[in-house]
């Protein structure tokens, strides 16, 4: 399946393909794949539904599993969301906003509490006895929607408002934080704002608190946006770019109960600038066609109309990016660096699942470089080459041993058809699993399966299976996509 083209979707467009993927998607065309992909909606969203069930990846809790309380088990329920998803590219994209609107449960938490700043980060708020919904949900709710809103939302976030100190932004003590990141991280990126344009949009924020309803019965406290008329710097503000659509650089003065707007327009501005828009493209590129393979300009400022043209839809992007000629050329399969949490759930979804737990995943994606909920900044995580060191690779190798150990009755028995010969199973294992360069790795994955005389006996494909899983999905050919 390396060279195949849905294959590439969905290694891209999802986490690779299980068995039970590669039921749904391998009768259709790669248009139908696509359509199907982006068009989620209509699939019902029951994954979470399915955590504990026999049959699905197990996971592991001190006491009753609650993703809506116990960070760990929030981080286990978004990996299960990775693997069963039957709506993939959403979990795809969910990831992807985690790392572009970065925020750390450690901040959030130490502000509230253990709980709430799970609840914060990561509650259903279906669940919540509150109705608090996490950040994560909210992603999962925009993955495939406007940046526009994707701002106005993210703004308005309690675990961003603690984040970057949003909770404290008045007009006596204007709060820099969030203005800047917004431009910085969020829009425009470096080079295009000056520190003026920075005290501006703190202004312009001032009074956008966060409300705090503490639980008088379970402890359980309610968190929500509230803007704070009273608070806000009702005075113009003038910024070095146009907020409006005929160049004005002003937001008027305004009286403070409608100072709110002052918020959405330069969000509004923002998003809909073209320097976003190819921030955005460029982006979405590296993350989905390619790393090592330079975007011409033209590919990008393509995107980047239909960006416009579709007031930040990013949907419309993808439907471009994945039914692009620069998207499915094969000079770009396999260009892409595997993030962590991309590389152990591809590996799982691959080699099976089977009396495995999500918990067990926990550490290694730590140790790998990716604490799910916990990006080492408010820039995110670095990716591309940036993941991989010594110590990294050693844990993705040894992720590999331990999911293989794990899984070798599953793979052996997935591998009957392969008792004739060493090399019967080679070609099975490299059908199961989607390392690059095959051709390359071959010859000394067959000079470890042909290592003793041959019999295809339970116990010599167990063994067989189990190493052939390890040193493929072990090997540098496994850690891109």
């Amino acid at each position: 399946m390396s060279d195949d083209p849905i294959a590439h979707l969905l290694r891209r467009a999802g986490f690779g393909a299980s068995s039970d993927d590669l039921a749904v998607f391998a009768p259709m065309s790669y248009n139908s794949a696509v359509d199907r992909l982006l068009n989620y909606d209509s699939i019902p969203d029951d994954v979470d539904a399915k955590i504990g069930q026999a049959g699905y990846l197990g996971t592991t809790s001190s006491g009753q599993f609650s993703p809506n309380t116990v960070v760990n088990d929030a981080r286990q329920r978004m990996l299960f969301r990775m693997v069963h998803s039957s709506r993939p590219l959403q979990e795809k994209m969910t990831l992807f906003w985690h790392n572009y609107f970065a925020t750390g449960y450690s901040k959030v938490s130490n502000a509230t509490s253990s709980i709430d700043g799970t609840r914060l980060m990561a509650a259903k708020a279906a669940d919540d006895p509150k109705g608090q919904k996490g950040q994560i949900e909210l992603l999962r709710d925009n993955a495939l929607g406007s940046v526009r809103n994707l701002l106005y939302s993210v703004a308005q976030d309690p675990a961003m408002l603690i984040w970057l100190d949003g909770d404290t932004n008045t007009r006596q003590a204007p709060q820099e934080n969030f203005g800047r990141e917004l431009m910085e991280l969020f829009s425009r990126g470096v080079g295009y704002y000056t520190e003026s344009d920075v005290y501006a949009a703190a202004r312009v924020f001032t009074g956008w608190n966060m409300h705090t309803d503490r639980g008088a019965t379970d402890g359980t406290s309610a968190y929500s946006f509230v803007y704070n008329a009273n608070l806000h710097e009702t005075a113009a503000k003038t910024f070095s770019f146009p907020i409006y659509s005929d160049g004005t650089m002003t937001i008027p003065s305004r009286a403070a109960s409608a100072g709110m707007q002052d918020g959405l327009d330069l969000m509004n501005a923002l998003a809909m600038h073209p320097e976003t828009a190819r921030r955005v493209a460029q982006k979405l590129y590296d993350f989905f066609i390619s790393e090592t393979v330079p975007a011409s300009p033209d590919f990008i400022n393509q995107l980047a109309t239909t960006y416009l043209q579709n007031s930040s839809n990013i949907k419309a992007v993808l439907q471009q990016v994945f039914t692009s000629s620069q998207f499915q050329d094969p000079s770009v399969y396999f260009t892409h660096y595997s993030w962590p949490a991309e590389y152990v759930v591809r590996s799982i979804k691959e080699a099976g699942w089977t009396g495995f737990s999500a918990g067990t995943m926990l550490t290694p994606l730590v140790n790998m470089g990716q604490e799910l909920l916990e990006p080492p900044n408010v820039a995110g995580w670095d990716p591309g080459q940036a993941w991989f060191s010594t110590g990294t690779m050693l844990a993705r190798m040894n992720f590999a041993s331990t999911l293989s150990a794990n899984q070798k009755f599953r793979l052996a028995t997935a591998a009957a058809g392969a008792k004739p010969s060493a090399q019967a199973l080679v070609n099975f294992m490299l059908t199961r699993l989607t390392p690059a360069d095959v051709s390359t790795a071959s010859p000394d994955l067959l000079a470890y399966a042909s290592s003793a005389p041959w019999t295809g006996s339970d116990t010599q494909m167990q063994t067989k299976a189990s190493g052939l899983a390890h040193l493929i999905l072990g090997s540098t050919g496994y850690q891109v996509v």
